[in-house]
Parts: C-alpha cells; sequence; structure tokens
C-alpha cells in the first residue's frame, strides 16, 4: 500500500470528572508512518500511510496512583510495539497489520502484568483498553474491559465493541433487556483487564470505513452517561472534533461527573473512501486471524518491551482503594457462576 487516499481529521481529550480526586485514564493518538504520537497539527490532520494509524483509549483501576500507571502502560506499551514491530514487518497487510494490534495488547498485558508482580504496592492493577488501527480503508478494534467504540455514519451512532462486562454477558444470556443493564448497580463489574491475569483474550472486530465515518472511542465515564443514540446527534451538532470532545465531556459532568472521562474522535475522508452503502452491515463485527505457520503468538513472558521508568508511589497507599475494581472482577466470576448454576438447574 502507497499512499492510501484517505484522510484522518482527530482530537482527543480527557478530564477529571467532578468526583474522582485523580484521573486514571489515558488516550493516544498517532500517525504510525511518521512515528508521531501526540495532537500536533501534524497528526491532528493526516493522510492514513503506509503504515496506519492508532487510536486509544485506556481506563486503569487499582486505587493510589496505580490505575494511572496501568493505563499509561498499556497505551506506551501498544503504540512501541506497534511503531518498532509493524513498522519495520516485511509483510505490510491489513491483515498482519490485525495480527500485529492483537499481539501488542497481549504483550502489554503480561508486562503489566509482570510489572505489577515486582511491586507489591501495585498488586491487583489493571486497566481497559480500546485500540482502534486505521490500514486505508480497514477499521480494525482490539478491546479488554468496558471502554468502548462507536462509528457515527450520516448522524446514526452504532457500537462497534462488545463490552467485556457482567451486564453484556446477562443481556447476551437473555436476562437482562439492555436498559435493565444500563441502570443497574452492577454495571460496572468487568470480567477482563490488562494485568491482573498473565493471559487475556483480545476481542478483535473489523469494519470497513466510508466518507464521513466518525469513529469515538470512550472511557465509560462518558458512555455510562451519554446515551448510543445521543452520541450521532452530538457528532451532527459539533462538526469541530474540538468542540465535539469539550461537549460530550460537558455532556457527562452536567449529569454528575462520577468518573473521569476520556474521547478520542476521529473523521475519515477522502476518495478512496466509496459513499455509505444503505445495504452494508455496520456494528459488532468479530474478525478472525488465521494463524501464522511460521511466527507463534507470543507467550505472555518474557515480553521485549520495558516500560519507561514512573514515579514513585505515595509512602502509604490507601490498600482497600487498591483493590475496589480488582474485586469487582472477582465478583463477576461468582456472579457468572451463579447464572450458570441457575440456568442448570
Amino acid at each position: 500500500m502507497t499512499g492510501s487516499g484517505v484522510r484522518v481529521s482527530v482530537f482527543g481529550k480527557t478530564d477529571l470528572g467532578l468526583t474522582r480526586d485523580h484521573n486514571e485514564d489515558t488516550f493516544l493518538v498517532a500517525d504510525l508512518s511518521t512515528g508521531n504520537a501526540s495532537l500536533q497539527p501534524s497528526v491532528r490532520e493526516h493522510e492514513v500511510g503506509v503504515r496506519g494509524s492508532l487510536f486509544m483509549v485506556a481506563d486503569g483501576m487499582g486505587g493510589a496512583a496505580a490505575g494511572e500507571i496501568a493505563s499509561a502502560m498499556a497505551t506506551d506499551l501498544i503504540f512501541r510495539h506497534l511503531s518498532t514491530t509493524w513498522t519495520t514487518d516485511e509483510e505490510a497487510t491489513a491483515t498482519r497489520f490485525a495480527f500485529r494490534m492483537r499481539e501488542a495488547v497481549e504483550l502489554a498485558n503480561a508486562e503489566i502484568y509482570g510489572y505489577a508482580r515486582e511491586h507489591p504496592d501495585l498488586r491487583g492493577m489493571g486497566t481497559t483498553v480500546t485500540a482502534a488501527g486505521v490500514y486505508g480503508e480497514d477499521l480494525y478494534l482490539t478491546q479488554i474491559g468496558d471502554s468502548r467504540g462507536y462509528l457515527v455514519r450520516r448522524g446514526e451512532a452504532i457500537q462497534l465493541t462488545k463490552d467485556q462486562s457482567l451486564m453484556q454477558r446477562l443481556v447476551d444470556a437473555g436476562e437482562l433487556t439492555e436498559e435493565e443493564a444500563e441502570q443497574s448497580e452492577r454495571r460496572n463489574i468487568i470480567l477482563q483487564a490488562l494485568g491482573p491475569d498473565p493471559r487475556v483474550k483480545v476481542d478483535l472486530t473489523h469494519q470497513t470505513l466510508r466518507r464521513d465515518d466518525t469513529l469515538i472511542i470512550c472511557s465509560d465515564g462518558l458512555s455510562g452517561l451519554v446515551r448510543r443514540e445521543e452520541f450521532g446527534r452530538m457528532v451532527t451538532e459539533h462538526p469541530d472534533l474540538a468542540e465535539l470532545c469539550s461537549a460530550l465531556i460537558d455532556l457527562a459532568n452536567e449529569r454528575g461527573g462520577p468518573d473521569n472521562i476520556t474521547v478520542v474522535a476521529a473523521r475519515f475522508e477522502g476518495d478512496a473512501l466509496p459513499e455509505p452503502d444503505e445495504a452494508e452491515g455496520v456494528g459488532y463485527q468479530v474478525y478472525d486471524l488465521p494463524e501464522p505457520d511460521t511466527e507463534p503468538r507470543p507467550e505472555p513472558a518474557p515480553v521485549e518491551a520495558t516500560p519507561e521508568p514512573v514515579p514513585a508511589l505515595p509512602a502509604d497507599p490507601d490498600p482497600a482503594a487498591g483493590r475496589s475494581r480488582g474485586l469487582l472482577i472477582l465478583a463477576a466470576v461468582f456472579a457468572l457462576l451463579a447464572l450458570l448454576l441457575t440456568l442448570l438447574l
């Protein structure tokens, strides 16, 4: 692939919210062809190059500084792996790009898991991650946890990702409606995160882009307060992406802002993208990778990437805070076991 003919405009923003005392969210936008990860003008408006583009949101957990460290490590490690291994890969194909994205998430999990084991004060730390990679007209998403990706096409927002959460599992089993799940007090219980376990199952999905599509990826501090259909309306009302990100965060804060709020918005244009076709399906579409014959999937350890030095933690972190969301994952496991027993009896 030479010049893709696909142009992307992108912006991202994160906010503390109204009740948290520190921000555990992280986002990253990058032009993988130039290796530039920033919100500089050359990244905010660029043509998707020969190695594609990358957008990520991560929502950390673990209390004290652990969540901040986990989400920062996740975005850094995923970007670093793609900007070194993928950009020098002799096989520059869409399938290989998708493989490298999944591989990067798996390696990031192994690194965070190992780092937490070496630092007892950080044990149990973890993070969600939704990473969106664009290669030509192909959009790939790798998902861990309950941050989300939406595609807005012709004013309608469609969710591209599926939450790895207890509520989503109950909805899939027919035990709850989506409306009931959104109101449940257990809606924040997630089944998987980067860091707590040595291995993860990466959810890899695919969507073909069309002209004027807008991608939104966000933490649950936004998706938990703004309904899917409202994303479509907001994209229509705010064509400027910086204004769109600010408006979405303001809306979440108007509704209480109980969590950190992070959003990345990207719009795709260019003659290489066809106009949308009403007959095309849009939504959650699993992408099955062919397993390579010569290169096995990465083992969780050892890993090649090494995290940047991180600031020292406070001398006496609150252990209860550090266990809070980790306990939610454990609770989810027990809840699922109870559900299975109920269905069997």
